[in-house]
């Protein structure tokens, strides 16, 4: 079986991830309910916070943490070292296909590769749960798109702020059947919703 997938995000009311101030330290507290074996990520998250990852200190690997996989089909990361010492992992695993571009000998960065152009993601999760791995959190909005377009997603939560953005809502969640799971109200008018995602309309685009 595969492991249960979970995913949150913080959204707007017009359903937009980004253009507005996010309490990440809410974010992640509410995310340690899960208490994930695996973070998964995309590789533009990764670039995106190249230089903030290279210059964070290095405070070594987290024991009881969670393994942060990284889907790169085009080997864009090069900081696997810096993420495995940021303190919040246990370790990293890259996730490549078998297209994925040469890439230099890295002997201490455990790779899965599956997939022909772009990483099997139904794959992945089959040798993650193969290998032990109950809990998956999928850790950036895109990647998230592409585990709901995959029917791959349980467990799906919303950090819904007070503010309208007015750009291109993150998803089409009237493709999704979701059958409400809890709520709460913070002070300042932030709603954590959770769903269960029982069913996924569509495919991978």
């Amino acid at each position: 079986m595969r492991p249960q997938v979970v995913a949150q995000l913080a959204i707007s009311l017009d359903r937009v991830t980004s253009g507005f101030g996010v309490d990440l330290a809410r974010f992640y507290a509410l995310a340690t309910l899960w208490q994930e074996d695996v973070t998964l990520m995309d590789a533009a998250t990764i670039v995106a916070q190249e230089n903030e990852v290279r210059a964070a200190p290095r405070r070594g690997t987290r024991t009881d943490g969670p393994l942060l996989a990284v889907v790169d089909d085009r080997a864009r990361v090069h900081t696997w070292d810096a993420l495995r010492e940021l303190g919040y992992w246990s370790d990293v695993l890259a996730l490549y296909a078998d297209q994925t571009p040469a890439r230099p000998a890295d002997a201490t960065t455990r790779e899965l590769i599956t997939g022909y152009n772009e990483v099997d993601l139904q794959e992945v999760l089959t040798v993650l749960g193969r290998r032990g791995v109950q809990t998956v959190r999928v850790d950036s909005p895109a990647l998230t798109r592409t585990c709901l377009d995959e029917g791959l997603v349980d467990e799906l939560a919303l950090l819904v702020h007070p503010v309208l953005i007015g750009g291109a809502p993150w998803y089409d969640t009237h493709r999704l059947h979701l059958q409400h799971a809890g709520t709460e109200v913070f002070e300042d008018g932030v709603i954590w919703t959770r769903y269960c995602v029982h069913q996924n309309v569509g495919g991978r685009g």
